[in-house]
């Protein structure tokens, strides 16, 4: 089964979850998952077990079935729109305090797409962090400290910086002000 067609099952789940005007917490509650693992399961950026996919089927009140209906099929636009303020907020347990609003996400053949814009307050430091994806940035508000490596870049309005996800990145807004980016991942697939 291709990625693409995985990518529908997140999708399904979000929009039943937003359907029955449930958050991500209520869901994974009644799931019994962590808030985080349905971000991701959402997201595409993990594959849900058989088991895991029953529990959110459960917690939806539907069947199993229909969460996976639109796999293998070809009914689907080729494109997504995502209106203002319809990102799905979260704040990830390894965030240090930032916001990410999650605008656009989806499973492509060998990579998965995610686009967000990420809200870091006043004087907020998150340790470095890698992972599997090359990124993008754009500072949309403010001035950040981005450390890559050994590296320490001052990162000012307008800039853009795309790198490997691989190296050890941090950030440190040491400023009053809250700073804005939009951030592009480009998750590897193996």
């Amino acid at each position: 089964m291709r990625n693409v067609e995985l990518g529908k099952v997140g999708r399904k789940i979000r929009q039943l979850r937003k359907e029955r005007g449930m958050n991500l917490q209520e869901v994974a509650d009644k799931s019994d998952i962590t808030a985080g693992l349905l971000s991701r399961i959402e997201n595409f950026r993990t594959l849900p077990s058989l088991p895991v996919l029953h529990n959110i089927s459960m917690a939806l009140t539907v069947p199993l079935a229909e969460l996976v209906d639109l796999v293998g099929s070809n009914g689907e636009s080729n494109y997504i729109l995502v209106r203002k303020g319809e990102g799905e907020k979260e704040e990830r347990e390894d965030s240090e305090g930032l916001i990410y609003e999650n605008i656009l996400s989806t499973g492509l053949a060998e990579t998965n797409l995610q686009v967000s814009i990420i809200y870091i307050p006043p004087h907020t430091y998150r340790k470095p962090l890698s992972n599997d994806s090359m990124e993008l940035i754009y500072v949309v508000q403010g001035s950040i400290e981005y450390g890559l490596g050994d590296t320490l870049l001052n990162l000012y309005q307008g800039d853009t910086l795309f790198f490997d996800g691989s190296i050890p990145h941090s950030l440190n807004n040491t400023t009053d002000e809250q700073v804005v980016l939009f951030k592009g991942y480009l998750l590897r697939r193996k």
